[in-house]
């Protein structure tokens, strides 16, 4: 009976969570278990479960008296986060240089090219999941423990992130070029660079999604 149980909230997790992810729930939408529950075959209680945890990851927000909803960003949000990727990512690029140089590249030349058939696509959704795959690589490349595990700890506020930063007009070229410095800096083995060009990445990133949020309030 238990594992039943939790395999339903399992269930109900990732489904939830791949369609707030995949924008298929846009931002700010409430989530109304029942309704919920009845479009994926189950009864409200995996829903529940599930909801908590995906509040507690950051991606849905529980408000007293009117239910969840899903994370809608605000500037502040958009500030916090990325000033902590820009931190986290830059460290993770020098450290996986330093120590993993050689055997990343090839992979992330094989994604850098993913992204571009993406992007000449228009396909938003898998161009930022192959963006993520692409800082992941530096994640685990890193040989820190902690730092992989502080940046699987807002993973998923990461990809909500990159998603709308990579819908925003003309920003997907500019992301695709800063890429290309982060690649070159892997190819010339050069971890300062690496670093530099990644926290440049990870900032722009942040200042057009905060330009792209504030013009949206007026």
């Amino acid at each position: 009976m238990t594992l039943q149980r939790t395999t339903l909230n399992r269930e109900a997790y990732k489904a939830l969570r791949q369609a707030i992810l995949g924008r298929k729930i846009p931002p700010g939408q409430k989530l109304v278990v029942r309704v919920l529950a009845e479009d994926l075959g189950l009864s409200p209680t995996p829903v529940k479960e599930a909801l908590s945890a995906l509040e507690r990851e950051g991606l849905v927000v529980a408000v007293p008296h009117r239910g969840y909803f899903v994370l809608e960003p605000s500037l502040q949000d958009v500030r916090e986060i990325y000033s902590l990727r820009e931190v986290l990512e830059g460290l993770a690029a020098r450290l996986a240089v330093e120590h993993n140089g050689k055997a990343i590249l090839r992979k992330l030349e094989r994604l850098f090219d993913k992204q571009r058939e993406a992007a000449e696509r228009g396909d938003i959704e898998t161009y930022g999941d192959l963006d993520l795959e692409f800082h992941r690589t530096f994640w685990e490349a890193s040989g820190s423990k902690r730092l992989l595990a502080a940046a699987e700890t807002i993973d998923g506020q990461i990809r909500m992130l990159i998603n709308s930063s990579a819908a925003i007009p003309g920003r997907l070229p500019q992301s695709r070029a800063e890429h290309e410095a982060i690649l070159q800096a892997v190819r010339d083995k050069n971890p300062q660079a690496a670093e530099a060009a990644m926290r440049t990445h990870v900032r722009k990133a942040g200042e057009a999604l905060e330009g792209f949020l504030s013009a949206r309030k007026y």
